[in-house]
């Protein structure tokens, strides 16, 4: 009996568990590498399948070592086994989620011991991916493990230029991710210098993500932890396997990419390979081709033979099944379908000498510190120019000749102008700072102002008007004339956060690291008394449900080619609150139709394609006569003295009210 170890290395050396929950919002201990030492000897699969010396790969010491058990098999026939997995563990198939060393080790162990590596190794990939960024990337995961094409040479994965957008959309710090990314995936795919062993050519197969099973363990693990699942059974030698094998792959990559990730595997069972001989007695596989369909870890149908529309129509059956669709997908809401998931956006361009001048007669009338006056230059003489460089006033000669000049949205010039607003603002009372929030809110619809707040380190400007805005609501709650002080700083506040979602990676930033402040704020501002400040809490509360329902279509179609996809975070609790907002404040609401309108839209945009809609969301619309809110905004007194007169108004509260509040 030879004992059986698995050594585990961490490909982010502690990175991972340092900075993981500021990536991701999950807590990630590491970045699994396994592999298996028997015999005397250390196997792993990276570029191919390769051995060394115990502790000896490119890895270096393991993080641990896990006793797997003992093996009765000889080294002989462990030696036969790995030379028939060779076929199947090559370069090209290598995938840093769906097809990696730890599938290699599970085999391994599984065909040496009969267990399985455990679970916290396992789970790894499904656990990254339900996080937005894991699931944001995705794609990007994807396309650097591109398959080559024939002939070509496998090459150490790269990272896509245009794919960086994707980390910077889901995570508050996306050179750090992509940087952590590009340097995991090398490290896992790097071969060992000293292990003697090519590559090999891939064979055919595993165009798109398969799992490769070699033995009961592995297939039991894969049922486990995927809710549906097709397995394939076939051999080198069968004609009929070879026909329908395209289709198998093409099926697979269909399913497991945009909204499938993660949700169900496509499992290739070779019966000459290992013990798959053994997976097949198990399940009574006789004959190849043979598909078999799981669901939950039971076995619900089978088919024999190459009969690819039989095929496609029983994978079809099992998704359905397994993922029923929303029932939201099969309602016609043209109404809500018509309106734009674009941000509403504040974008009038002031007189910028006005705006600075005014800032300047409070920073003057305020005690003064070489500080502030440090603060006040810089603005003048720097900040000021570039802003009117960067927003020309409307039937100026650059408005008129439609130039855009570039904004040299720089690090040290917004590290600068961040020292300076940090400095002013606190000087300066709320009621005083809304010209100096004013300009940042013309700023950040510049692209390069809103990537730097994006990644901006803690805490940039937007952090630091919004607790000093929550910090106006508190003290006007009960006071009217603190109220009345804090009005044009709370409302030029909610303005800047609402432009601040015309930029998928600030929109990714705000929902992720200031998704509680900003609801805070919205909620309180829905019910204050002034209409501007209502309308423009209306706006950012659309502009927040816009960004959760593209989220979600994009999940269930996937992102459109080149468009950046905008990942944020199902929560049931925060939906449940956004909701219930949203129609206190459609109740109150008897003014504006401007409000009602937007207030409808992100009521809509909330609940269409919501997870939560049947276990919470529809007993709460009900509690909240939410249908009754919604028809009252048409009768008369309900907005206006006749209600609500546009007519596409007057349809999207109809639609919303008939079809998504029952």
């Amino acid at each position: 009996m030879a004992k059986v170890q698995l050594y585990v290395y961490d490909l982010s050396n502690g990175l991972a568990k340092q900075l993981s929950r500021q990536l991701t919002g999950k807590q990630i201990d590491g970045i699994w590498h396994t592999s298996v030492v028997v015999f005397g000897k250390e196997i792993y699969y990276g570029q191919g399948i390769d051995i060394v010396r115990p502790g000896m790969s490119h890895h270096g010491r393991p993080l641990q070592i896990v006793d797997m058990g003992e093996t009765a098999i000889d080294e002989d026939t462990f030696n036969e086994y790995l030379e028939e997995m060779r076929e199947h563990y090559t370069a090209d198939k290598y995938h840093l989620l769906d097809f990696n060393c730890n599938s290699f080790t599970n085999d391994c162990v599984g065909f040496l011991t009969g267990g399985s590596i455990p679970a916290w190794i396992k789970d790894l990939p499904s656990d990254f991916l339900s996080t937005p960024f894991g699931a944001a990337l995705r794609p990007t995961i994807d396309s650097m493990f591109r398959r080559p094409s024939a002939g070509t040479a496998p090459a150490a994965p790269q990272l896509p230029q245009e794919s960086r957008d994707a980390a910077v959309a889901a995570s508050p710090n996306p050179a750090l991710a992509s940087a952590l990314l590009q340097a995991v995936a090398s490290q896992a795919y790097t071969n060992s210098s000293s292990s003697g062993s090519s590559p090999g050519s891939g064979s055919s197969t595993v165009a798109g993500p398969i799992h490769m099973c070699t033995n009961p363990s592995s297939l039991h693990s894969l049922l486990q932890s995927h809710r549906a699942a097709v397995v394939f059974f076939t051999s080198a030698t069968c004609g009929p396997c070879r026909m329908i094998e395209p289709l198998f792959e093409d099926l697979a990559h269909q399913k497991t990419h945009g909204s499938g990730s993660g949700r169900v595997a496509f499992v290739k069972v070779d019966m000459a390979v290992g013990m798959g001989s053994q997976v097949a007695g198990e399940w009574g596989v006789r004959v190849t081709p043979t598909f078999l369909f799981f669901l939950d870890g039971k076995k619900l149908e089978e088919l024999k033979g190459a009969n690819g529309a039989e095929l496609r129509s029983q994978v079809d059956l099992l998704l359905f099944q397994a993922f029923p669709p929303h029932p939201h997908t099969k309602l016609s809401l043209p109404a809500v379908e018509a309106l734009s998931t674009n941000p509403i956006l504040f974008t009038q361009v002031p007189a910028l000498d006005t705006v600075v001048s005014k800032l300047s007669s409070f920073i003057d009338a305020a005690p003064q510190s070489a500080e502030l006056q440090t603060a006040k230059k810089s603005l003048t003489n720097s900040i000021t120019p570039l802003l009117k460089t960067r927003f020309p006033p409307k039937g100026s000669p650059e408005e008129a000749a439609k130039k855009k000049p570039t904004f040299p949205a720089t690090a040290p010039l917004l590290s600068s102008w961040t020292t300076t607003t940090t400095a002013i603002s606190n000087t300066l009372p709320p009621a005083q700072l809304f010209p100096l929030v004013d300009l940042w809110r013309l700023a950040i619809l510049d692209d390069g102002v809103a990537q730097w707040l994006a990644t901006a380190p803690q805490p940039n400007p937007l952090q630091l008007f919004l607790a000093k805005a929550l910090a106006v609501l508190d003290a006007s709650a009960n006071d009217p004339a603190q109220k009345a002080s804090g009005r044009n700083y709370l409302l030029t506040v909610l303005r800047t956060l609402a432009n601040g979602f015309a930029h998928a990676p600030l929109t990714g930033t705000l929902l992720a690291a200031q998704r509680a402040p900003i609801t805070r704020a919205v909620v309180a501002a829905l019910l204050h008394d002034d209409a501007a400040v209502r309308t423009a809490a209306a706006s950012l509360a659309f502009n927040i449900a816009s960004a959760l329902q593209k989220s979600r279509v994009e999940r269930l179609r996937g992102a459109a080619p080149g468009v950046t996809p905008t990942a944020v975070a199902e929560d049931e609790e925060w939906e449940v609150e956004m909701v219930s907002a949203v129609l206190e404040a459609l109740s109150n609401e008897t003014q504006s139709e401007e409000v009602v309108h937007r207030l409808t839209a992100a009521l809509a945009f909330l609940l269409r394609l919501s997870p939560f809609y049947e276990t919470q969301l529809r007993g709460l619309l009900e509690v909240l006569q939410s249908q009754e809110t919604l028809q009252s905004k048409l009768a008369k007194g309900g907005c206006g003295e006749n209600g609500v007169q546009k007519p596409e108004v007057r349809k999207l509260v109809n639609e919303v009210a008939s079809k998504l509040c029952v």
